[in-house]
């Protein structure tokens, strides 16, 4: 799993904390300052906002998206099926 992200985004912020207290290991990446990092996340994703959020190659988007899918009681799920594939 991997989060780009920057220190200072209340959403990603959130979008960490919400892992951690999953339990999920995570590649927290850091694209401030870094224009390979933010150049990455943008040809994977699409998009430029942060945190985008992927589960391997699966991208899920931003925190929102990731909340969403928590609250319909698909992330574990997703996970599990990432972890066991």
């Amino acid at each position: 799993m991997t989060v780009y992200g920057s220190a200072w985004c209340p959403y990603c912020v959130r979008a960490r904390r919400l892992l951690e207290e999953k339990g999920i290991t995570f590649e927290d990446l850091r694209i401030e300052g870094r224009m390979d990092l933010r150049s990455e996340m943008e040809a994977r994703s699409g998009r430029t906002s942060v945190p985008q959020i992927f589960v391997g190659d699966i991208h899920i988007g931003g925190y929102d998206d990731m909340a969403a899918l928590d609250r319909a009681g698909k992330l574990d799920d997703l996970l599990a099926d990432k972890n066991n594939g």
